[in-house]
């Protein structure tokens, strides 16, 4: 059995501001590298024999602060734009609750969890789904169904992406999946690259969903 270990980078100083973040590369706060050291002792027990995640800093440091915690130095490292978060367009930058306030709580809601829902210059949940799965197929999927146990270190769309996947969600029910901070998802494959189980394991962090 192999080990597919899901999970979201630490605060990062958008996230602290409760701004849009998207594709715009945005530092860790101290509080993130510290979110990542407590996501380290949580999987401490699951080594992996490779890691994937995104080309922006906040997933990358995520990763590297886990690796290094746990003393997994030799863990080779995929990075690829294919798991970036998804793009935001005009709504880069902009506080989540102002935008609630002047859109309408239906159109934030639309644009924040939304399945097909463009924002405006930027993507959909479906695009980020688009590349996601393909890339998670020709190279994740591969290290699984060789037993080998993979960390992947994301954001949040592209993880719900992912789990919508690997859950085999419909476009109405991946509405209401969250993928929080300080939370680790674990699946375990057979050696066919089938899900076998899914658990759940959480930081005890006070931070609302992003």
């Amino acid at each position: 059995m192999a080990h597919l270990i899901l999970t979201r980078h630490g605060e990062s100083q958008f996230n602290a501001k409760s701004l849009w973040t998207g594709t715009w590369d945005v530092p860790l706060t101290h509080k993130g590298r510290g979110e990542a050291k407590q996501m380290a002792a949580l999987i401490k027990d699951t080594p992996p024999k490779v890691a994937f995640t995104s080309l922006l800093s906040r997933a990358k440091d995520t990763l590297a602060i886990i690796l290094d915690t746990n003393h997994w130095t030799h863990v080779p490292v995929h990075s690829d734009a294919a798991l970036n978060e998804r793009d935001y367009g005009e709504l880069t930058g902009m506080n989540k609750w102002a935008v609630e306030e002047r859109f309408g709580e239906k159109q934030f809601q639309r644009w924040r969890r939304g399945w097909d829902d463009p924002v405006p210059d930027g993507e959909t949940l479906k695009q980020v789904y688009r590349r996601a799965v393909p890339y998670y197929d020709a190279n994740i999927l591969p290290e699984l169904k060789h037993d080998h146990n993979v960390l992947v270190t994301a954001h949040g769309n592209t993880l719900r992406a992912l789990i919508k996947h690997l859950d085999e969600l419909d476009s109405n029910q991946v509405q209401q999946l969250e993928m929080p901070f300080g939370e680790v998802l674990i699946y375990t494959f057979d050696k066919h690259g089938k899900v076998l189980a899914k658990e759940r394991r959480k930081l005890d962090i006070d931070r609302p969903p992003a």
